[in-house]
Formats: structure tokens, sequence, C-alpha cells
């Protein structure tokens, strides 16, 4: 895990006391409200509907023991005792002060932590693989040159003022966890003909109002050109990007509107003239992956017998293992979900009382390390399978141990109007009324793999239009209403659901799912799952049965 040194450690600092002033002028009225938008949102703070709203980086979705300790100490000091962790693996506080704002950036970089650039227009937290370092599947661990993108673009000054907020995301497996195709630029670490390990460059991807597919603009980039290209890419996003329209202004729109081609020559012709001066050295990479080592693994921990015992003696163990580990790529370990799904919980949310029990177990069982899921869970990354019992239990005493990673209610939640002043209906509430009727784990996890996305508006901070079923808040004359897709994923196969039919009012929810999904049990394949039986009939028997009673 990657450790400040005091450059890092100074900036950080720097920015806290240059705040602090800032939001002192903004208190005794030495400064407007328009000035100081600007200055709050580039230090993560937004005024939502009740109170400020305060984002803070979670780099690749990586944290430590000491982190989540602090995480903890602010929610019961500053907040209301809880934190809500985001799909671009941030964290989030609802209800702080905003007098007490400086005093919880102070408190965050005592540990490392920071809020710089998680809103505004700027280039945003970089984000990865959950699995990353540990899946079986993965050609080169992306956290090094995540690592080396969240310096490059901390504090940019060329890039300081976009058109629009900016996202990067990385990737190093064969199986894409980090919705890659969906940002702004997308990386994947990738082997060409010769059996070099570089990166496959997409552009062009975003949700929100108008989701769009990343396209391909450079098969195979080089490591050591990895920052020029970037560096090229935004420059000419940073141009020609319309700043007349914040609704056309991301560079989904510029790639559409120019064509892929004509975007990728003038990448092309910019990089050529940086490409020499910008070389990431070797030595730098070495370095950086020097900051990534794995830890001291037990190399007996394979020979462990009670992981298999406890699987047969304790059924509910057994499906907790199914649906909430992963495999490993050292023998005698697997990676743990720590679902934040229970529920009666809002999706995401965590107590200050969890977040220290969690720090306490990931120093007990994962070497202190945490990360964040891009579906607002947990995971302990390193856990021998001896010990997978034991933590089973705690973890089940803190209801975190909900055997649902993967499945319907697992769901992807923003906090819609109960909290955001953006959004048009609720969520919350819905996600609670669709568990309440899910209440039979037999039946969730035989429906098996299936995504809800749910957002209160058209922002996509929910990833509704990517959702297996994705469900969108809207506002009618007043009421709140919700508009259904089917078919989208962020995954390898990357698809926009298709909208089935009309808004549904907000008391008909829930009555939808339960239709949607019992088309989806009576006329599946055998072994089928929802959206590849989605692909194969379309939305039509969905709808029919959906809207039959409208």
């Amino acid at each position: 895990m990657y450790q400040y040194n005091e450059v890092d450690q100074t900036i950080v600092n720097e920015r806290v006391a240059q705040f602090r002033r800032q939001t002192e002028q903004f208190l005794k009225g030495e400064i407007s409200d328009d000035q100081f938008r600007a200055l709050r949102l580039r230090n993560g703070l937004y005024i939502q509907t009740h109170a400020p709203m305060l984002r803070i980086a979670g780099p690749y979705g990586l944290l430590n023991s000491k982190q989540i300790r602090k995480l903890a100490h602010i929610a019961r000091t500053y907040d209301k005792n809880y934190c809500h962790f985001t799909t671009r693996q941030n964290i989030q506080f609802n209800w702080p002060k905003l007098e007490e704002v400086p005093d919880i950036l102070a408190e965050l970089a005592s540990v490392q932590m920071h809020a710089i650039q998680t809103s505004g227009n700027c280039m945003r937290n970089t984000t990865s693989d959950h699995l990353a370092g540990v899946c079986i599947d993965e050609i080169e661990d992306p956290r090094p040159y995540c690592e080396i993108i969240r310096q490059w673009t901390t504090l940019h000054p060329e890039f300081d003022y976009l058109p629009r907020k900016f996202k990067i995301a990385v990737s190093g497996a064969l199986h894409d966890r980090a919705a890659t195709q969906f940002h702004d630029i997308g990386l994947h670490l990738v082997k060409n003909d010769a059996g070099e390990v570089g990166f496959r460059v997409l552009a062009g991807g975003g949700l929100g109002r108008t989701p769009i597919i990343g396209q391909v603009i450079k098969p195979f980039l080089e490591k050591k050109h990895l920052l020029s290209y970037l560096e090229a890419i935004l420059r000419i996003y940073n141009l020609n990007g319309r700043r007349d329209n914040m609704y056309k202004a991301r560079i989904k729109i510029l790639v559409k509107e120019s064509g892929l081609e004509q975007f990728a020559e003038a990448v092309e012709k910019e990089w050529l003239l940086i490409r020499d001066e910008r070389e990431l050295g070797a030595d730098r990479i070495s370095a950086m992956k020097a900051q990534f080592v794995p830890p001291a693994y037990d190399p007996g921990a394979a020979q462990d017998t009670s992981f298999a015992e406890h699987q047969l003696q304790d059924k509910a163990f057994a499906t907790w293992v199914k649906y909430n580990t992963a495999e490993h790529k050292v023998s005698g370990y697997r990676a743990v979900f720590l679902s934040l799904k229970a529920p009666d919980s809002p999706p995401g949310d965590m107590s200050d009382t969890q977040l220290d029990a969690v720090a306490d177990l990931a120093d007990r069982y994962s070497f202190g390390e945490i990360r964040a899921t891009h579906r607002q869970n947990l995971i302990f990354a390193d856990v021998k399978q001896a010990d997978l019992f034991p933590l089973w239990q705690q973890l089940d005493k803190l209801k975190l141990a909900t055997a649902n990673i993967g499945t319907v209610t697992d769901m992807i939640c923003c906090p819609g109007l109960d909290f955001c002043s953006l959004a048009n209906a609720g969520s919350i509430g819905i996600a609670k009324e669709i568990n309440e009727a899910l209440d039979d784990m037999d039946y969730i996890h035989d429906i098996g793999d299936l995504k809800i996305n749910m957002s209160g508006c058209m922002n996509g901070c929910a990833h509704q239009s990517v959702g297996h079923i994705g469900i969108l808040g809207v506002d009618k004359k007043g009421a709140e209403w919700y508009q259904l897709t089917l078919g989208g994923s962020s995954e390898n196969k990357a698809a926009i659901g298709e909208r089935l039919g009309p808004a549904v009012a907000k008391d008909q929810v829930t009555k939808a799912i339960i239709t949607i999904l019992d088309v989806y049990v009576k006329q599946r394949l055998d072994d089928e799952s929802f959206l590849d039986m989605v692909n194969r009939v379309g939305i039509t028997p969905f709808k029919e049965q959906v809207y039959a009673d409208y």
C-alpha cells in the first residue's frame, strides 16, 4: 500500500490550512457564495438538502485500518455516527457542520487522507479493480499505475478547470470489475503479440443522462508513454470540450460529435509533440511497484483442513463462502466481501461501531488492509482459509455477513431525496421495500447473478443505466415515478439497459421488480442467467407482464 512521502503530506497539509482560511473568510462574509462554491467543491464539499456533504477520496479503493478508525472517529465526532461508501470507492459524510469541515480535513490529513478533487470540474479519484493484486485472472497489478496517475492528476495546473468532471479507471485483469468502459478514460493492462505488457486505452465512455460506451482509441500503449498519452487526451478535451452547455461538456459528447477517428487523430498529433519529453521511466515504475509488494503470506496456509470441515458442518457458513468470498492467487487464501447490504440498512452505509470493529478484524485477519468496491461493499483481500470461519462469525454479529454479493439484494443505491439536492425521487426507501419483499434467501440464491442499480436522478451516481435492472427516479408534477431498464452491464460485454416502458408510480416499483423476477424464473433455460435471458428473449415478455394491469 502506498505511503505518503514528505511532498505528499506537505501538499495535503497546506490544502487544509488554505481551506480553513477560505472557510473562515466565507463565514465572516468576506467572500461570496459563488466565490466559496468553487473553493469548497475543490475540497469535496457539497451543500445538500439538509446539510453539507463531504466526499473523501479513497484512492483506487485502498484503505488501512488506521484510516478506517479515523473514519469511525469522524462519524462519531462530526457526523451522525455513520458514513457512506460510493460507487467511485470514495467515502461520504452527510451531516458535517460547515465550520467544522476544516477540522475534519485536518483529521484526515493525519492519516494520509484528503478530499481534494472529489468534486468540481477536475480529474476525480482514479478507480480500479477491487481484487487487484490477488485475483486469479490478473495480467498485472494495476495499483502502481493508479498511484502514478493519482500523483499526476492531483492539482495538475493545466487541467484544474476542465469543461466538466473527468474520471479514469484502470484494470489489470481479464474480467473487467472496474466499469472501465464507462469512464472518460479506461485503461486495460494487456499483452501484445510479442508478450509485452502495456495498455489498451479507451476514451469517451460515461453514464449520466447520456450513457455511452467508451471506444478503443489506442489498442496498445507502451507503459513508458502512459502519462504523455493521458496528457494528450486531456489537452484535446480541455481545448475542444464544450463549456456552453454542462450537459454536453463531457468528453463522451466530444468524441461522439467529432467521431472517434477525428478525435484520435487530434490526440495522436498532440501526443507526438510531447511523447519524448514525458516518458515514464522504468525506475519510477519499479519504485512504485515496490510500494505494492505482497504481504507475508503463510506458506502453510493451504494445509488447513478446518475450512472444508466447517463448510460440511455449517450450511450457513458454506453459503457465505460461496457468495461472499472469491478465489485468491495464493493457495490457502481467499478474498472476503463484507456486505454493506443488510436488509434493514441503507446500501453502502456503515456505522462508527462497525468501522471500528472492521479495523480490528482487518488487523487480525487481513494484514490491516480494507478495500472499497464500486458496488458499495468492502473487501478483506488476504484472509487465510483457516480464519474464514471465525471471521464469518464476527462479521455476522456486525450485520456484515449477509450472503448476497452479486445477487438481487446487493443493490447499488444512491442517497436520493433523503440527502441529495439534485435528486428527483427517493431511492433508499425503495431499496428497503425490495429487500422486505425478497426475504427468502433460497429464492435470492436461486435467482443468481442479478444486479439492480438504482438512482434518484439522471446523474448516474448509482450506474442505473448499466444495471441488469436499472431503476431511475423521475419527477412528474411533484410526484415520484421510476423508469425501469433491463439488460445493462458494466463488465466485459458492456451494454446500456433498454427502457422497459412508461415510468411506474412509487408504490408500484417493488411489484414491478417482483414481476420481472417471476418472468425470469418461469421462462429461463437451465442455468441461464438473468442477463443471458434478457439478451435471448428481449424485454417484451417482461414488459407484457409488468404493464398487464395498466
